[in-house]
């Protein structure tokens, strides 16, 4: 239930991180904002105080509600009539857990930007926590907020494609094939292991790939080997990794995520192949899924078709051959968190149909990083999640 008077009109939303300069904090803005279901009225989005309050005012928001830390802004938005709702935490890894920790325990539900901590000390700390709160908590893993995500998801839920033999899944990128870290904050702080965590391109872009084959296959792993590289001299954390995975039932998979490959700008693929059928998505042509049934001709599906699933139209926006992509695949993952909000501003529970990527997600996805450094450290032996 609700601990706020005033339940109607959009969701009052704040921001940790995310000022000026940062890519990830506009992106969980404009998909906020996209359906009109949110606005902005709070932030805490620097840890520099002149760069927080130069953002907060870029953006419009009153001086009283740009904060200078986060433990300030939880603390005074919780006794706030008009407080916020929900807070966006678009930090570095490394801050995750303390900022969702003050969140939470106001229930002010949060919305966390992945992957959900730096270590998996952490992450288990952070999933106890969110469990014991009456606060709802969603991970922005965006692809599955795209409506052929949701389609090849469907058609191996309903069988489709058989029993599940082989996934691969792939999340290629090139711009860290040289050492940016001096020039570019964002490239500094993913290859610093005190902000990033245990997991370099694993805990930036492999917890992607690896969210990606769990949402449309709903295979359980059983073990992973994993060679992990540091391709440019002196890098800390890993910047590519190959991944052979072993799921329960017999399935076998590999994972490869690069931020080196040069050529490749956001490479994400998967390709899952049954007994019956196969499926490829490919990010960069979000609006189509290819689907071929052994010994037939590959059928190339687009958004909003009529032979789509109901599930799959339900996330698509605009008519078909108008392109759609991140920031909508983003508004969809928003859009289902309003719906659980607003659900709970009178209600226990969440609203029937209602999914997005949990904590519980996040867990897997560091469990994952986890498990990758582990197996590394061994010369790629087989670990078990």
């Amino acid at each position: 239930m609700s601990r706020f008077a005033d339940r109607s009109g959009p969701i009052r939303l704040g921001m940790v991180g995310g000022g000026q300069g940062a890519f990830i904090g506009a992106a969980h803005r404009v998909a906020a904002r996209l359906d009109g279901e949110y606005t902005l009225v709070a932030g805490a989005l620097s840890s520099t105080p002149d760069k927080a309050r130069a953002s907060g005012e870029a953006l419009g928001l009153a001086a009283d509600r740009t904060y200078d830390d986060f433990t300030e802004m939880a603390k005074r938005e919780a006794r706030l009539k008009d407080g916020i709702e929900a807070v966006a935490i678009v930090t570095p890894n490394h801050l995750h857990l303390p900022v969702a920790r003050e969140f939470l325990k106001r229930g002010i539900h949060v919305i966390c930007d992945k992957p959900l901590t730096g270590t998996l000390a952490d992450a288990k700390k952070l999933a106890a926590l969110a469990e014991k709160s009456d606060a709802l908590f969603m991970l922005t893993h965006t692809y599955a907020g795209y409506p052929m995500v949701r389609e090849a998801q469907e058609r191996v839920a309903r069988g489709d494609l058989g029993t599940i033999r082989l996934v691969q899944v792939e999340y290629a990128q090139d711009w860290l094939a040289h050492a940016p870290e001096a020039d570019n904050k964002q490239a500094a702080w993913r290859t610093d292991p005190a902000q990033s965590g245990a997991g370099g391109a694993t805990g930036d872009i492999g917890t992607h790939a690896w969210h990606l084959a769990r949402h449309i296959t709903g295979l359980e792993p059983e073990s992973i080997a994993a060679d992990l590289q540091a391709f440019v001299p002196g890098r800390q954390l890993d910047d590519n990794a190959h991944v052979m995975i072993r799921f329960q039932g017999g399935a076998r998979g590999t994972l490869w995520c690069s931020q080196v490959a040069a050529g490749l700008e956001n490479g994400l693929r998967i390709r899952v192949f049954g007994d019956k059928a196969g499926l490829e998505w490919r990010q960069e042509n979000p609006n189509e899924l290819r689907v071929t049934e052994i010994g037939g001709p590959t059928m190339t599906l687009t958004r909003g078709l009529a032979a789509t699933s109901d599930a799959s139209r339900a996330m698509t926006r605009i008519p078909p051959g108008h392109p759609e992509g991140y920031f909508e695949a983003f508004a969809n993952l928003y859009g289902a968190a309003a719906a659980a909000i607003r659900h709970r501003r009178s209600s226990d529970g969440l609203p029937e149909g209602i999914d997005f990527p949990s904590v519980v997600d996040g867990l897997e996805g560091v469990s994952f990083v986890d498990a990758c450094v582990r197996s590394s450290k061994r010369n790629a032996a087989w670990v078990t999640l």
